[in-house]
């Protein structure tokens, strides 16, 4: 695949990005991607590897056929890759953006030197396919009479509507919130994935026939029994919305939010849906983020475009190793190691291994908080880890607002789950088989909603594959 010898010839090129002094003023993308020159010596990279790691378990999970499209790429044919990365992929742009490229980090050049730049060139193939109106929308030719109700409209609900859709099924989307996208739309902040992209998307969809219900709540303004009466099939896919609280004194001073609370109010904002002065806002002041991982980076991302004075960002667990060097030492497993995000670069002060002990109020308003360091030993079972707290490390922080983005702990066990009455695994998710079905007969279940809180890529390859389970399943029942 790609040219014999052009991971030799040419070294892994990356986007470029406005500086941080300019990006800071809005919300927007702010990369700026290759030529298409520059992605044809990125695509001549892939090596004729014979067993490609990158669409392994080890790399996609949606498999993408990422070794054929990179070398059509390379070959300047445009269309003929578009149409491979569509066949496992129903929204690359989504991905192109917003995955961590697991891909990459199993890419055999991985094992010693650069990886090929497949995020960059799945995300220029999707767009070149939207600049040449190559994506349109597929409308089935046969209509099968049965129906679909998809409770959530993330990207598991999403890939499952479109899959299902064209297999000529009624496809009914209902979302509680005012828009479409779920997660997309309201997590994930506008310099990461613009909601342009989605919009693009859904207009597709819509012309595909299926049909969107927003600002409708099941178990509130609808019933799970009216659904499960209507139609055939009733699909969840709500996601892992309880999100993991922290038990200590002071929790209920004014200024300690949800990590989601926060940025769903900045985006509904950013979308014109709300007015400034109703988000949640940083400017002026200190801020402490809870949580290491993406959520909380992109807590700080916000908190700088708001104006924070000052911003901090705490994580429980110890410091991974730094890595410095181009290739994947754990190849060609996801590697733990020191990652530093676009958002940290714009400023944050990072440190790990602390354990939160309480927050001091001052009139009911967070005035500081209260911490300790902890190291982490082999428990009593030898496996799992247990944490200690380091004797005289205790230290205080002046803070004006937390953010808490610990990640979450489950599905949300709302009056929609009570009402279908669903078994929950021993997570607290809904609990699914191997083909999707709940403990409920014909109601299924995908993305982080039973798998709990994970990977973009994750959820569209299990809205697909549920997709895929509901489609034989009502092709059995028409025998």
């Amino acid at each position: 695949m790609g040219k014999t010898t052009g991971f030799i010839e040419f070294r892994r090129e990356t986007y470029t990005t406005q500086s941080v002094d300019e990006r800071l003023k809005h919300y927007k993308k702010f990369t700026e991607p290759l030529t298409e020159t520059s992605l044809a010596k990125q695509g001549a990279r892939c090596m004729d590897c014979g067993t490609p790691f990158c669409h392994s378990s080890y790399g996609c999970p949606v498999m993408n056929l990422i070794p054929e499209w990179n070398d059509m790429v390379y070959r300047d044919q445009w269309r003929e890759a578009y149409e491979r990365l569509e066949m496992t992929n129903n929204f690359p742009e989504f991905t192109g953006q917003l995955c961590p490229a697991p891909c990459e980090t199993a890419c055999t050049l991985s094992i010693n030197d650069s990886p090929v730049t497949i995020k960059q060139i799945e995300l220029a193939i999707i767009e070149k396919a939207f600049d040449e109106n190559w994506v349109i929308p597929k409308v089935p030719k046969i209509r099968t009479g049965k129906s679909i109700a998809i409770v959530g409209s993330g990207p598991a609900g999403l890939a499952a509507a479109q899959q299902l859709r064209r297999a000529g099924h009624q496809v009914t989307v209902y979302e509680k919130s005012p828009k479409i996208g779920g997660l997309l739309r309201y997590g994930i902040p506008d310099f990461k994935l613009e909601k342009k992209y989605i919009d693009r998307r859904l207009d597709q969809m819509i012309a595909e026939g299926v049909d969107f219900n927003t600002d409708v709540e099941i178990g509130k303004d609808i019933s799970a029994r009216y659904l499960q009466k209507t139609y055939d099939v009733v699909l969840i896919t709500t996601g892992a919305g309880s999100p993991r609280d922290l038990s200590v004194p002071g929790r209920d001073a004014k200024g300690i939010y949800f990590a989601m609370d926060y940025l769903t109010k900045s985006n509904m904002f950013v979308d014109g849906l709300v007015a400034e002065k109703d988000i949640i806002t940083a400017r002026d002041k200190i801020v402490l983020v809870i949580g290491g991982g993406d959520t909380g980076s992109d807590c700080v991302g916000t908190a700088n475009r708001q104006g924070a004075k000052e911003i901090h960002q705490f994580e429980i667990l110890l410091q991974p190793p730094d890595w410095e060097n181009s290739w994947n030492p754990n190849w060609p497993h996801w590697p733990d190691i020191l990652r530093t995000s676009s958002s940290h670069r714009e400023g944050c002060q990072r440190d790990w291994g602390i354990l939160t002990k309480a927050f001091v109020a001052e009139n009911g308003s967070l005035k500081s908080a209260r911490f300790c360091r902890i190291e982490w030993e082999a428990g009593a079972d030898g496996i799992r880890p247990e944490m200690r707290e380091i004797e005289g490390s205790e230290f205080s922080l002046e803070v004006d607002m937390v953010l808490l983005a610990m990640g979450f702990v489950h599905v949300e066990q709302g009056r929609l789950l009570q009402e279908l009455g669903v078994e929950y695994d021993t997570s607290g998710n809904i609990k699914i088989k191997s083909n999707y079905k709940t403990s409920v007969d014909g109601v299924y279940a995908a993305g982080d909603a039973s798998y709990g809180a994970s990977l973009i890529v994750h959820a569209i390859q299990q809205g697909r594959q549920a997709a895929k389970s509901i489609d034989e399943y009502l092709a059995l029942e028409e025998k």
